[in-house]
Order: structure tokens, then sequence, then C-alpha cells
């Protein structure tokens, strides 16, 4: 090649370059906004220059648009961190432009305080994950591995009328209770198992792909509710028991995660926050959180008879007598089981 063509095709490049490099783009979005409200994307080129197209996406989903911007409803994409992606077709290139926003609860929640209405006795080796009031039994799983038990327990006495073990490799956590099924999720195996209700004869095992590990689990007559140690509450078909959807829980400042043991009472999704003795309330439509309980008091309660260890034997374990409106809570290794009336303050 003569000298006369690399000069040439270094100018041609040079040009080339210089052409694609004077597009500078700005994907601009608010970092945080409020549940409820509205908030615009735009996508602008700094140096006015030609647009021929722009895709506008969030958490992957493409989006109607109209021009450079979009309108978003957060009411329609929900709390939580979300992902934005845009791509900007201008003459003889295609650029993508990424961003991120998050969604906070528009409100504070209610904090409640508590009044105990009863006591009975529970068992100080039950180390509690999950527990269901059906049909006049407490239900309830245990962990630890080599100690993780499924019981049906008598809820005056606190007999175990019924109970089977956990393969040792396995730590139990939540379950609940669902068209004549028990569902029992284990921590770190990523496993969970269904068992017949009347027999404890185990039926099935299924895997959850999506969510972290498994920790608390309820049902809202359709669905499993499962908690996974962060801030997301997953939903699962009950007959594929595969992972559908989840939402984020948030308060009006920040995401919660650590949620735990799990009981849904009407609307309302009540959750453990791990090694707090409190208790979340959230609105399972939202999942903002709609109140705070703190129980701390539960388990003072509890050291005047009986030897906490401080970071382990914590509150864990909410089940609802729905017939007679009563609330149950317990922690691991507790010897008693509190009925109690939550008080807004």
């Amino acid at each position: 090649m003569t000298k006369k063509l690399i000069l040439l095709s270094f100018i041609g490049l040079l040009i080339f370059t210089s052409c694609d490099s004077d597009y500078k783009f700005k994907l601009e979005v608010p970092k945080k906004t409020i549940y409820n409200s509205e908030i615009k994307i735009s996508l602008n080129e700094e140096n006015n220059q030609q647009i021929d197209n722009v895709e506008f996406y969030i958490d992957g989903k493409k989006l109607k648009s109209d021009g450079n911007s979009v309108i978003l409803k957060t009411s329609e994409i929900g709390l939580g961190k979300h992902s934005v992606s845009v791509l900007a077709f201008y003459p003889g290139k295609t650029k993508k432009v990424n961003n991120s926003f998050e969604v906070l609860a528009d409100k504070a929640p209610e904090v409640y305080d508590y009044k105990i209405i009863n006591s009975y006795p529970h068992d100080t080796k039950a180390y509690t994950q999950g527990l269901e009031f059906y049909n006049g039994y407490l239900y309830e799983t245990t962990g630890r591995r080599g100690q993780s038990t499924l019981r049906k327990v008598d809820i005056t006495t606190g007999k175990v009328i019924q109970k089977i073990d956990l393969e040792k490799d396995y730590f139990g956590e939540g379950m609940t209770i669902l068209n004549n099924q028990i569902f029992w999720l284990t921590w770190e195996a990523k496993k969970g198992f269904v068992y017949n209700l009347e027999t404890f004869k185990r039926e099935k095992e299924f895997n959850y792909k999506n969510s972290k590990e498994g920790w608390g689990l309820t049902n809202n007559g359709k669905s499993l509710i499962k908690s996974d140690g962060t801030n997301k509450i997953w939903f699962l078909d009950p007959e594929t028991l595969e992972e559908i959807s989840f939402m984020q829980v948030y308060t009006n400042k920040y995401a919660v995660d650590n949620l735990n043991e799990l009981e849904l009472i009407g609307e309302k999704l009540y959750a453990n926050k791990y090694q707090q003795n409190a208790i979340v309330i959230i609105d399972i439509n939202t999942g903002i959180i709609e109140g705070i309980a703190n129980l701390k008091g539960l388990k003072k309660e509890m050291e005047k008879t009986q030897k906490l260890v401080p970071q382990d034997e914590v509150l864990n374990g909410i089940a609802y007598d729905a017939e007679n409106d009563r609330l149950f809570v317990t922690g691991k290794n507790w010897g008693k089981l509190f009925e109690i009336k939550l008080i807004k303050k």
C-alpha cells in the first residue's frame, strides 16, 4: 500500500471515529421516587444531533414511547430497584445506555405495641422455623441439620401428636398447608418437599431456582408465598411449584430484608424480622410495610424463666386462628407460645 493510500485510510478512519464520538447520550431518570407517583425518563443527545429512533426498556420489558422520553406510573412497576435500558438509533449506528432507579413506599409504617392474651407450653427443643394453625391444631417445622422435624401439636398442652424427621443433610425451614398438603422448605439446598397432611408421607419434592434460599412460607389459597432472606417475597404455583413472580418489600426510607417466617392475615402479610424480635406488616398487593410491631418484650418475658441465647433463640413463628381471631407467636427453643393482640400506638 502506498503512503498516499495509507494516509487516506487513516483520514477516513479518523472521520468515522469522530462522527461516532460526537454523539454523547445522557439517560435522565430520578434516582429515587415514591409509589403512586409518575416519573419521566428521557434520553438526550448532548450535541443536539439527529436521533432516528429510541426504544425504552424497564427490567428488560419494552415500553411504549413517543419520542425521546417516556412517563412511568410507579404503581404499575412496583416498589424496589428497577433497571432502565435505552436503545438509541442514529445514522448508521445503535447505542445502548443504562441507568436505574428505586421506588420507595409513599407512607411511613404505623408502630404497634402488644398485649399478652394467653400463653401455652411450647417444646424448648423446637427450633421453630414454620408455624401454622389448621383445624384446631398447630403445625410446626423445626430447623438445624440433624434436628429438623415436621410436627402436629396440641396447642393447649404443647404435646406433639405426630412427627417426622427430615434427613440430616437438610436444614428445615418454613411450611404452609394448602389443598390437604404440607409444603416444607429447606434453607440452603434450594429444595422443598410436599407431604400428605394426614399421614405426613412425602409425596414429592421441588426446586426453587430464582430465589436465594428457603426461609418462610405461607399461602393465599391460590399461590404459595415465600421469603428467601432478602427483601423479596416470591409467589409460587402450588401445582407446578414454579416461582411465578416476586415483589420487593420497602418502607418509605429503605428496603427491608431478613424477612423470615410468614403468615397471611387477610390482605396483610405478617413477617418475622430475623434477629430483631419484631414483626413487619406488609400490604400483600404492593410490598409496602404498613406496620412494625416491636415484640422484644416477649423475649424478656421468656428470660424470666428460661435462659436464651441472644442471637440464636429469637422470636420466630406466627400462626393465626381465623375462626376465633387469635394471633400466636413463639421463638426458637422458647418454652412458651403466646397469644397476643397487636395495639396501634
